[in-house]
Parts: structure tokens; C-alpha cells; sequence
């Protein structure tokens, strides 16, 4: 008897194991955004900002490149909201077309950035004035970096993503390595170590998602 179903079939079953696949896999490109982009920005905004602070403020006062004393910190500043807006725009792009409650997870965990940045921000600001020049950078770099070593932990909890904890906890270590070196030194390791660090884990990220 001839069949007369217009539904297609599949007479060989890896023909649909690879179809489903190759849809699985469509589908995780179209609602995950790409690691370099969500990585790399901060990666170069921590190079960069931690890299004039450092040939700025050097350890003990030394001055490796004469500029003027507020542009690390306003690099890091620009940078910031630049690296900010950007990945926010992509983690938005890549989420549009999802919802329920993974949506709202993704919406609550970028407002706790928000929120926790902004609460340190003002934290920082009332107190700085009590704080010794030297140990500025220390205060706002350790502080502001502490914070996202574990938001990005809290992030691996949240979606159960392994590599989420080991840059949150890398980060976290090289901070506290920096923090304890003191001023300066801390400025570079962050640079060096955490920058690089974000770079290399959006290339890792790329590859695995290749």
C-alpha cells in the first residue's frame, strides 16, 4: 500500500539524529550570545584602565608615565559604561526570544550588576575622602573587583555553568593576590592577570561554542 502522509519521514535514523543536532546546536548559537562579545570588553577595559593606573600610580608613588591623575580613572570610568552598554545590547539581542523564567533570570542577574556596582560607588565616594591617596585605587580597584568575582560565581549557580566559577573564582584570587601585594602592584596584576584572564576565557568560550 502506497502511503499517502505528507509528513516526512526519515527511512535512516542517523539522517535524524543529525537533523535534530544541527537544529539543537542552530538553536543554542541563536540564544547565546558570543563569549568574545560578552568578554572580551571588559577584558580590554581591565587591561587598559589597570594599565594606566599602574604606569600611573607605580608601587611605592612611582611614576612611569608622567599623565595627568585623573585619567586612569576616568578611562576606567568611560570604559566601563562603554563595556556595560555594549554587553548589555548583545545579552539582549540573544535573549529576545526567550522567556519565562529563564528571561527573568537574566533580567534579575543584570540588575544585581547594576545595583551592586552603583551601592559601592556611593559607598566608595562618602568614604574616600577619609582614605589615604595611595590606598584610593586600592579601595575602589579590590573593592569594585571583588564584586565581580562573585557575581560571576553567583552566575555559575545560577545557570550551572562551570566556567562561569572558575573566572569568577580566578578573579577572585588574582584580587586578592593584587590587594595584598598593595598599591601599584595591585593595579598591574589586574591588569595582566584579570584582563588577560577575561580574554582568554571569551576565546575559550568561542572555541567550545565553534
Amino acid at each position: 500500500m502506497t502511503s499517502t502522509n505528507d509528513e516526512s519521514t526519515f527511512e535512516d535514523p542517523a539522517e535524524a539524529l543529525r537533523l535534530i543536532e544541527h537544529e539543537r546546536h542552530h538553536t543554542f548559537r541563536e540564544v547565546t550570545p558570543d563569549p568574545r562579545l560578552m568578554y572580551w570588553p571588559w577584558g580590554l577595559t581591565w587591561l587598559i584602565s589597570f594599565g594606566l593606573s599602574f604606569l600611573r600610580f607605580g608601587p611605592e608613588g612611582k611614576t612611569f608615565v608622567d599623565m595627568p591623575t585623573w585619567l586612569p580613572l576616568l578611562a576606567l570610568t568611560v570604559l566601563l559604561t562603554a563595556a556595560g552598554i555594549f554587553t548589555g545590547v548583545v545579552g539582549a539581542r540573544a535573549s529576545r526570544h526567550i522567556s519565562g523564567p529563564s528571561s527573568r533570570q537574566g533580567a534579575t542577574y543584570g540588575i544585581s550588576w547594576s545595583a551592586g556596582f552603583t551601592s559601592l560607588a556611593i559607598i566608595f565616594g562618602r568614604v574616600s575622602e577619609h582614605v589615604p591617596d595611595e590606598m584610593l585605587g586600592l579601595l575602589w580597584g579590590g573593592g569594585m573587583v571583588a564584586l565581580v568575582g562573585v557575581l560571576y560565581m553567583a552566575g555559575s549557580a545560577i545557570w550551572d555553568v562551570r566556567d562561569m566559577f572558575v573566572l569568577g573564582a580566578w578573579i577572585s584570587v588574582v584580587n586578592v593576590i593584587g590587594v595584598l601585594w598593595g598599591p601599584g602592584w595591585h593595579a598591574l596584576v589586574l591588569a595582566v592577570a584579570g584582563g588577560g584572564g577575561l580574554l582568554v576565557a571569551g576565546f575559550v568560550g568561542w572555541m567550545r561554542r565553534r
